[in-house]
């Protein structure tokens, strides 16, 4: 069984989910949590790296993108919380993507809860 806990973070409402569960790997994968957040009240959901499938890191195979695309229609925060540093070493799209979303205000990629809670500050 997997424990999601709502946590607030700042005076935000976070879903914290737990890094044992299925793998997130599609956009019924993603409209699920953003329902299971929603439901909670939820503002972000911070999903460990190791939840999501292997084909999220391959940008060739469109995953990441419709993940990110329903978390932006739903107006739903997502982080993606660990260490991907090997992945963006050995991948320059990859390590860009990561960039670029790390400027916005929708998707971040943290390496752990003390840079979340900095982001969340302000």
């Amino acid at each position: 069984m997997t424990t999601n806990t709502l946590q607030t973070i700042h005076d935000i409402p976070v879903l914290i989910c737990s890094p044992e569960g299925d793998a997130i790997g599609s956009e019924r994968d993603a409209l699920d949590l953003i329902g299971d957040a929603g439901y909670l009240g939820a503002e972000w959901a911070v999903v460990p790296v190791g939840r999501f499938d292997e084909a999220f890191f391959r940008l060739s195979s469109r995953v990441a993108g419709e993940i990110v695309q329903k978390f932006v229609q739903y107006r739903m925060g997502l982080v993606v919380l660990g260490d991907i540093s090997g992945r963006t070493a050995e991948s320059s799209a990859l390590r860009d993507f990561v960039r670029e979303c790390n400027r916005g205000r929708q998707t971040w990629f943290v390496v752990d809860e003390a840079e979340l809670r900095e982001r969340l500050k302000g």
